[in-house]
């Protein structure tokens, strides 16, 4: 997921001013740094799914750092990085974005009452989680592209804003890291390529990162406890229908790019219980797509 890419030097610390010390609100009046005090406050309680949740100043990766630890810490624990140099995407691409333009975050759960079988569900889980809630505090329509993108409309074009990558970690106690990026502020300067947005980009009526994670981490905290209480069935659990109701996949001819250097084109007909991208082929064959790389080749609209 390769929405943004920034290099910069790191500052000598002996003639820093306070002013300029990273974790001050007022070193850059644009991007201030997360509330941490503010965002435990207003997240983590007794009986809710949040546990901990720190902010770091910068790592190499989010889901690398929870991974590594996963298996000695509970459900529910919440890592933030304010930059990322190391973060990745499906297919082992790079995410790198100036320090503070979006957010960096992940998730570790650990729903070991579902069928091991359903944990698919989870990255598409934490789609339609992310959509709900930035439709809701940033006023921005987001749609899903299959299996992981999130896109926004930049001058009535559709952009990619965000990505979502899903990880076993720690074994069989380990659970699964599910790591969220969201280009927030970036300017059009900043993007790396013309395929890439953000939330101010696409017209967002706020960019302050605090109300927008905590939004984005209650509706996840919603979605994750319907689709447990259903035992990871996405169809009681209303995710897959969802899903389908927010995907821009759907109805479009796309060309998937299969594990193994094979290509498979067809139109998106649907996205079965299994979470695959379910693809009708030219010669009237529903074939099943569970992982590869999905490319949009005609608008629904077109």
């Amino acid at each position: 997921m390769a929405l943004g890419s920034a290099s910069f030097a790191t500052p000598n610390v002996a003639c820093m001013t306070p002013q300029d010390a990273p974790d001050n609100r007022w070193s850059n009046l644009d991007r201030p740094p997360l509330n941490t005090t503010a965002l435990r406050r207003g997240l983590l309680r007794p009986g809710g799914l949040w546990t901990s949740l720190d902010v770091v100043q910068v790592t190499g990766s989010t889901n690398a750092d929870l991974a590594a630890r996963a298996a000695e810490t509970p459900e529910g624990a919440v890592l933030v990085a304010e930059e990322q140099t190391e973060g990745r995407g499906r297919l082992g691409r790079n995410w790198s974005a100036p320090a503070r333009s979006g957010l960096f975050f992940s998730i570790l759960l650990k729903p070991m009452d579902v069928p091991v079988e359903r944990w698919g569900w989870l990255p598409l889980l934490a789609g339609v989680a992310t959509a709900t809630a930035l439709s809701r505090t940033a006023g921005v329509d987001t749609a899903l592209k299959w299996p992981n993108d999130l896109l926004v409309a930049v001058g009535g074009e559709e952009r990619k804003a965000g990505g979502i990558l899903a990880e076993r970690a720690g074994g069989t106690g380990g659970g699964v890291v599910v790591g969220i990026g969201l280009n927030v502020s970036l300017t059009k300067e900043e993007l790396p390529v013309p395929g890439a947005g953000s939330l101010a980009l696409a017209g967002a009526v706020s960019v302050d990162r605090d109300p927008l994670l905590r939004a984005v981490l209650r509706s996840l905290e919603e979605w994750y406890g319907e689709w447990r209480a259903a035992g990871g069935d996405p169809d009681l659990s209303r995710l897959q229908e969802s899903y389908a109701a927010g995907c821009a996949t759907l109805g479009r001819t796309v060309r998937a790019e299969l594990p193994g250097g094979r290509s498979l084109t067809g139109e998106a007909v649907a996205v079965d219980a299994d979470g695959r991208l379910v693809l009708a082929t030219g010669d009237g064959v529903q074939e099943p797509v569970g992982a590869g790389d999905i490319v949009h080749l005609r608008s629904v609209d077109s």
